[in-house]
């Protein structure tokens, strides 16, 4: 992730030398604001197929580039882990259900799995009719559940046949069979979901799949995959809306959208004018790369110049970044009904210019530094600062940049990485508190934010980092084969917050803070008990059919003895 030593390092050099002596705190963030959020605002939690389900290869499912990532046995992800299991969540979602019901959310954000559909990716090989069934009724159990499906297209688990035979999202091909695969999913469920999300954060996605090669399927293609990938998923993207505009809006009466994630940036010095233009063109690098062309019709000019210029000074004729067609601009623009914003944490930016020699990357395209302060809380991991005031700031941003369309957060949470299984994270409900706070203020400002997915229902398996980050409210205890959930304090903490529908007055919601934490102790207690609960149950399941085995052979040599005897 980032290189936090180095970042803290440089955020000292800055206090220092007085630059950073006025970026302590934020007037925003100075006062709580009590209030509720307008009627009808949905409030919901989220996963993802790969991260939960397991049954890698049951029931018919092919293979996906994180099946092939995770069993490469190189190292590329912690502890060598897989989600062969995950969760278990394909065979327990009926009772992660009854979580969902205890949460009291108005809405559950999930995937699909493409490989668990369509088994080599491809709609014309085979459809697989188990896995249609199996999300067929999740479906129906949620709505049964009064719980609305807001349910992802493509939450980075490609087919690894379409990684194998046609490179990925390197070739222009796959929005073909993205649209393909769409089609399917709006054929089978768009009776009853109402809400589709194209693509999940798919600036991570290219990144880190195809320009460090951090995630699946691996490629370091520096400076030129990354671009090239989100060009192809742009323009899915647009294919897979205006095939439902065209074939199934007039029946169905869905939205269709797409979920971008980043963090805030906000300049190092205020007064600066370098830090200023480098801290909008991280935004526009992180959240315009895919934004713009939806909105707008093109990339941010920052990065056709940005990137073209460096381009031309590494001797190349074109430019890394690939270009639109006038046709294909005018195709893609508007083709979203609302933009689905992901977010947890923020950064300090300030200029700093790599030269072209360094060689093509995205790193040295944005020129520019990440910084953190070390005064903001951290949450144990590498990356995750809480930073309340940075989500109001994204969100206000979102609003003027791209015409105050109807905004959806879809992921917005909080890891805990220390190998603890203490169920009352404070930590969590604090992060909760400050950031859905901090978006009731957005809205307040003239923010048409629409519904927020808290990250996530269950710890689950987090990509390169394994099982280490637990994002979930459901404590998972993954060395148990039954892979048990127990709830956390921030499960009573989310649920008061949903029931208000906000934040009511100043003695209630203390008062929701220990009520949170009172279920901690009892919590705890089943959470230790777990140990002699699996060796009870391995008694149960082991021991005790074999002591039964042996009566019985007994019983029969007996029987056998006595009839001899009586002969």
């Amino acid at each position: 992730m980032k290189a936090v030593p180095f970042v803290t390092l440089w955020w000292v050099l800055l206090l220092v030398s007085g630059l950073g002596a006025t970026r302590k705190g934020s007037p925003e963030e100075a006062s709580f604001y009590y209030g509720t959020f307008p009627p009808g605002f949905s409030w919901g939690v989220g996963s993802s197929a790969f991260q939960t389900e397991g049954a890698w290869d049951q029931d018919g499912k092919g293979p996906s580039i994180w099946d092939a990532f995770t069993h490469s046995g190189k190292g590329k992800v912690l502890g060598e882990e897989t989600a062969d299991v995950a969760c278990n969540g394909y065979y327990r979602v009926q009772e992660d259900i009854i979580l969902l019901r205890e949460l009291h959310v108005n809405h559950y954000r999930f995937s699909l799995s493409w490989p668990r559909l369509l088994p080599t990716g491809v709609r014309g090989d085979q459809v697989n009719e188990k896995g249609i069934k199996f999300y067929s009724d999740v479906i129906d159990a949620l709505l049964k559940s009064n719980i609305t499906p807001i349910v992802t297209l493509h939450h980075w688990d490609l087919p690894q046949l379409l990684q194998v035979r046609y490179g990925g999202w390197q070739n222009a091909s796959m929005t073909s069979y993205f649209s393909d695969y769409a089609d399917l999913c709006f054929e089978a469920f768009g009776d009853r979901v109402k809400y589709w999300v194209t693509f999940s954060d798919p600036r991570t996605m290219a990144e880190k799949g195809y320009e460090t090669g951090h995630h699946a399927p691996g490629l370091k293609l520096h400076g030129t995959g990354l671009y090239k990938a989100a060009h192809h998923i742009i323009k899915a993207h647009a294919q897979a809306w205006h095939s439902y505009n065209s074939t199934w809006r007039s029946r169905q009466q869905g939205l269709v959208g797409i979920s971008l994630n980043c963090d805030w940036g906000e300049p190092v010095d205020t007064s600066n004018p370098k830090d200023i233009e480098a801290a909008e063109r991280y935004l526009q690098f992180c959240l315009g790369w895919f934004a713009n062309p939806i909105y707008a019709g093109d990339y941010p000019q920052v990065m056709k110049e940005r990137i073209g210029r460096k381009s031309a000074e590494q001797g190349l004729d074109v430019s890394r970044l690939p270009v639109f067609s006038l046709q294909e601009k005018s195709y893609i623009k508007g083709t979203s009904d609302f933009l689905g914003l992901g977010h947890f944490t923020t950064r300090y930016i300030t200029e700093r210019n790599y030269p072209a020699r360094r060689g093509p990357s995205y790193q040295n395209d944005r020129d520019l530094v990440e910084l953190v302060d070390p005064n903001w809380p951290d949450l144990g991991s590498q990356w995750l600062y809480s930073v309340p005031w940075g989500f109001r700031r994204l969100l206000n941003f979102a609003q003027t940049q791209y015409g105050d369309p109807p905004i959806y957060v879809m992921e917005n949470g909080a890891s805990q990485t220390l190998h603890c299984t203490q169920l009352c994270d404070k930590w969590r409900i604090k992060y909760l508190k400050g950031y859905i706070n901090e978006m009731l203020k957005a809205i307040k400002d003239g923010a048409n934010i629409k519904g927020y997915t808290s990250w996530s229902l269950l710890d689950q398996f987090e990509w390169e980092k394994g099982y280490s980050n637990r994002y979930g409210f459901y404590y998972v205890e993954f060395n148990n084969r039954n892979k048990p959930r127990y709830p956390k304090a921030s499960v009573q903490y989310y649920k008061k917050i949903v029931t208000a529908n906000g934040f009511p007055n100043p003695r209630e919601v203390e008062s929701w803070y220990f009520k949170a934490l009172e279920t901690c102790s009892i919590n705890n207690q089943m959470l230790a008990a777990e140990p002699l609960l699996s060796h009870m149950q391995m008694v149960t399941e082991i021991v005790v059919p074999t002591v039964c085995t042996l009566c019985v052979l007994i019983a029969a040599v007996l029987l056998m003895s006595l009839l001899r005897s009586q002969s």
